[in-house]
């Protein structure tokens, strides 16, 4: 039996012809990712480069190379106004006077990229919205909420290349066939089950969490003879990517939130990079995505590189953590 490509998935879905088009250019360019990713210890690309992004962290050489790959191909789409990346200071405008209609796209070129010495899992991440009106190209800053966004998607390099999208209809998961250079649909219907017992957090932050968050761990920890009554099992990949391709796999909460070694920047993930892109795609699966005190995809965005805290995964759990915080 033949399978849907993903063009054929989208022509199917009625998608936008813009859009469409502009999904393929980011498709080409996570294939291309994906092929450095691959060969990166063949051409000694895996180290870190002499550089720091705008956050301040230490870039690897393929956060680099992947900043570059994505901006070339998909900056070269017609409809695009602007692209915004984790990786850089100030919004890349693509077109001299951006109209209503137009996209622009934010992304993380790379994410995980720690994980790239010991050969795990990496992604990227990326989210897409239309200018509602005409916007002056000397704008500092594209802010548009996370309600706005009309498709949303990450690519997972790993044992396969995988490309997971959301056009508003739900989640649909590709996967990438070398033999054609197609993504073709292996999950057309990607859902997060309702409740879960298993939960991803960095640990070692643990003496620097807000109390709702210390209390909901060790309650976890305790196991059917903690206030849970039931055992968890812990996962942490170091790669939201990867953490979060597992819960819309088989359920699973995700939680970076902010604590006291953060709070001064609001959280340690990004808003419009991270934290948004992946909210849609968890509701669209049926699962939830909060800071703790409120819908992440509500939260109005004050800069591009704003970082806020991230708890998100299985609707019921999303919603006993809230319940920490309200206590």
């Amino acid at each position: 039996m033949t399978q849907t490509t993903l063009r054929q998935h989208l022509h199917a879905s009625n998608t936008d012809r813009d859009l469409l088009m502009l999904l393929e250019d980011i498709a080409t360019a996570c294939r291309m990712i994906a092929d450095r990713v691959r060969h990166g210890a063949f051409a000694g690309v895996l180290g870190a480069a002499e550089t720091e992004n705008v956050q301040g962290e230490t870039q690897k050489e393929l956060d680099v190379i992947s900043d570059e790959i994505f901006q070339e191909i998909v900056g070269g789409n017609p409809n695009l106004a602007a692209l915004v990346s984790e990786e850089v200071d100030e919004v890349n405008w693509r077109k001299q006077a951006p109209q209503a209609g137009d996209f622009v796209v934010y992304y993380d070129p790379l994410d995980g990229s720690s994980n790239l010495d010991v050969n795990l899992s990496v992604g990227t991440i990326f989210s897409i919205v239309r200018l509602k009106e005409a916007v002056p190209t000397e704008a500092s800053a594209v802010q548009i909420k996370g309600t706005e966004q009309i498709a949303a998607g990450y690519a997972i390099y790993g044992p396969s290349t995988g490309l997971v999208v959301t056009v508003g209809q739900g989640v649909v998961g590709f996967t990438h066939h070398p033999g054609s250079g197609e993504f073709l649909l292996t999950q057309p219907a990607m859902s997060i089950p309702e409740q879960t017992q298993e939960f991803a957090i960095n640990a070692s932050r643990y003496d620097l969490w807000e109390a709702p968050v210390r209390r909901y761990i060790d309650d976890c920890l305790r196991g059917a003879n903690g206030r849970r009554g039931k055992k968890f099992n812990m996962r942490w990949c170091a790669s939201m990517v990867a953490d979060v391709h597992r819960i819309l796999t088989r359920g699973g909460v995700f939680l970076y939130p902010k604590d006291s070694g953060n709070a001064g920047q609001g959280g340690k993930l990004r808003l419009m990079y991270e934290a948004n892109p992946m909210g849609m795609l968890v509701e669209q699966a049926g699962g939830a995505a909060s800071t703790g005190t409120g819908r992440i995809m509500d939260v109005a965005p004050t800069g591009h590189h704003q970082r806020v805290s991230v708890i998100l995964g299985s609707r019921d759990e999303v919603a006993e953590i809230e319940r920490y915080y309200t206590e």
